[in-house]
């Protein structure tokens, strides 16, 4: 389904993103990891349209994205979920959730996408008249999500999700990753927890200095020296 070759973004003169290449196929769940810094949120700005490359291709179902604005990439199935929720705190957890579904497309199915959040959430049910600004940590994790999931997209882009909130908190949330992706959406997974994001993917990529320098099958990747040094700590 997504296809990106070759992908090269910089700041200016420096390169974030040196001629990566990933695929995610239809329903999939991929992984991609590395440490602070290798370029892992410019890549996934990138394929979200937040970011305009300056080499490579990026196709979604065969159709290439480069040189589109950024809201017609959500016209395409893909919606992004961003490093740090970007929620609107003030407005209601039902009114966040309501502009997620600000396309023609999704707005026709409001209802049926609430219910079907709040089936995925319950904590949302239970706080859609709440402000998003009272919420826990973990909770708007879930809302920032929720509202990406009103777009009724076929790839669903993570960015750090679980940046910031505790292990049990974690965890669940990474139940509900898979949970969604089980329910046909396809993920691409941003993560720094290298142990969780591992357990749940299908596939994995690991990002260093701007470079896919190691992909596979997670269990594949998880069993190299290399990977088990830098990002598992064991020795």
């Amino acid at each position: 389904m997504l296809e990106v070759r070759d992908l090269r973004v910089s700041y200016g003169a420096a390169p974030a993103v040196a001629g990566a290449s990933l695929d995610v196929e239809a329903g999939g769940l991929v992984v991609v990891v590395g440490p602070n810094g290798a370029g892992k949120t410019t890549l996934i700005n990138a394929i979200a349209g937040l970011h305009r490359p300056d080499a490579g291709t990026l196709r979604i179902d065969g159709a290439s994205l480069l040189g589109m604005p950024a809201h017609r990439y959500c016209d395409h199935g893909v919606a992004l979920v961003p490093e740090g929720r970007r929620l609107f705190t003030g407005l209601t957890v039902r009114e966040n959730l309501e502009l997620g579904s600000y396309r023609a497309a999704a707005r026709a199915r409001r209802a049926e996408s609430l219910e079907e959040v709040c089936t995925i959430f319950p904590v949302l049910k239970e706080r859609l008249a709440a402000a998003a600004g009272v919420l826990s940590g973990g909770q708007q994790q879930m809302l920032a999500i929720g509202r990406a999931l009103m777009a009724r997209p076929k790839l669903l882009l993570l960015d750090e999700p679980s940046l910031g909130l505790a292990p049990a908190i974690v965890l669940e949330l990474f139940r509900i990753i898979r949970t969604v992706n089980q329910g046909g959406v396809a993920v691409l997974l941003v993560e720094q927890n290298v142990a969780a994001a591992l357990d749940i993917a299908r596939r994995a990529y690991v990002l260093e200095e701007g470079r896919i320098v190691a992909q596979g099958e997670p269990r594949e990747l998880a069993g190299q020296p290399h990977i088990q040094r830098a990002y598992l700590g064991l020795h």
